[in-house]
């Protein structure tokens, strides 16, 4: 299992998920990768616990950015799901063990404000996203510098 110390991850800016492990080798990721191959994965809460799983990337179209994670949790077999909006810049890829990490508690998780598949929040409604982004002690992403590539070294 993967250690995460925080102090060792490059700043985001409130903009993008963390990556740990899997840095090396030839094709696109961990830092840039298809957003299919990242549904389905699991996320673990910071007490360990597997608390569900990616069900859906929600892009900033106009921004040109990930706003969220949607995370799938309870039920069986899809029924009686209960979906989390997840604060993108709150998740850290675990490249190597192939899952998602959520610096909370999974009764943090348990406590959040969910939604069911049929009624979505109006996730881009500002005071929805402030909320949120509070509730994960994140920054809203829209307030994060546009374009900031950080952690990435460019050679023009």
């Amino acid at each position: 299992m993967t250690t995460l110390d925080p102090s060792t991850q490059p700043a985001t800016g409130g903009s993008g998920a963390k990556i740990v492990g899997g840095r090396t080798g030839e094709g696109p990721g961990p830092d840039v990768m298809a957003a299919a191959t990242l549904d389905g994965d699991k996320v673990i809460t910071s007490d360990g616990e597997d608390i569900g799983k990616i069900s859906d990337i929600m892009l900033d179209v106009r921004g040109g950015r990930i706003a969220y994670a949607v995370l799938s949790s309870g039920g069986f077999l899809g029924m009686g799901n209960t979906l989390y909006a997840i604060p993108w810049s709150a998740l850290v890829l675990d490249a190597d063990e192939k899952c998602f990490r959520l610096g909370v508690t999974a009764e943090r998780i348990k406590n959040a404000p969910g939604f069911d598949k049929d009624h979505w929040p109006a996730m881009s409604d500002p005071q929805w996203g402030s909320s949120l982004h509070e509730y994960y002690n994140q920054r809203p992403y829209w307030l994060a510098t546009r374009g900031a590539v950080e952690g990435r070294s460019l050679d023009l």
